[in-house]
């Protein structure tokens, strides 16, 4: 299961229409901007559990949603503790954990396809200036379908390189990480290509 893996479900959660989900997904980012307390990412975290709980998500596959991003957040988390306090870590930590069990919760309730119609609607604008929303549109849905797999690739490479004894050394890790997306680039845009892809 990954990060944009579409669970089929009847709850009201899957029944939102796509385009009300994104906007869910704006407003609690605009609301993690204009408050900034414990009590009220406490609240927003409790709320967002019951909505899991309300779709039949485990608590297993919640913890697989956050669990890419671990070492992510121990990095901002040290580093806010560096040059601000640990309250004002906490809170930074608790509003990227909300952030992605939003995003997580929206993905996996919503199908890529409705998604990616939503998107190419509301980035209609866009033909005015010259720039097809169908490309971005794509381009964006695109982005969201690959951050699993490069999660995915970064545990490979690490487990490789543990085995090397090179697991300390992130130019060890980051070197073939790079390589591989370069790859993986090239390998779908030749993909799409033949397929004759006419947005």
């Amino acid at each position: 299961m990954n990060f944009t893996e579409y669970i089929p479900g009847n709850s009201f959660i899957h029944r939102i229409l796509p385009k009300y989900k994104l906007l869910m997904l704006v407003f609690i980012s605009i609301l993690l901007l204009v408050f900034s307390s414990f009590i009220a990412y406490g609240l927003m975290l409790f709320c967002l559990l019951c909505l899991y709980i309300l779709t039949h998500i485990s608590i297993n596959l919640i913890w697989k949603q956050l669990k890419p991003f671990i070492l992510v957040l121990c990095v901002i988390f040290i580093a806010q503790l560096f040059f601000s306090s640990w309250q004002s870590a906490v809170l930074v930590i608790m509003r990227l954990v909300i952030l992605l069990l939003m995003a997580a919760l929206v993905m996996l309730t919503t199908r890529s396809s409705d998604i990616l119609d939503v998107l190419e609607k509301a980035l209609s604008g866009l033909r005015y200036v010259g720039i097809n929303p169908a490309k971005v549109s794509f381009a964006i849905s695109l982005s969201l379908r690959f951050i699993p797999v490069i999660a995915a690739i970064t545990s490979e490479i690490k487990e490789a390189q543990r085995a090397r004894g090179l697991e300390s050394s992130i130019i060890a890790i980051a070197i073939p990480l790079i390589v591989k997306i370069l790859k993986m680039a090239d390998d779908i845009a030749a993909a799409i290509e033949a397929r004759s892809y006419n947005p």
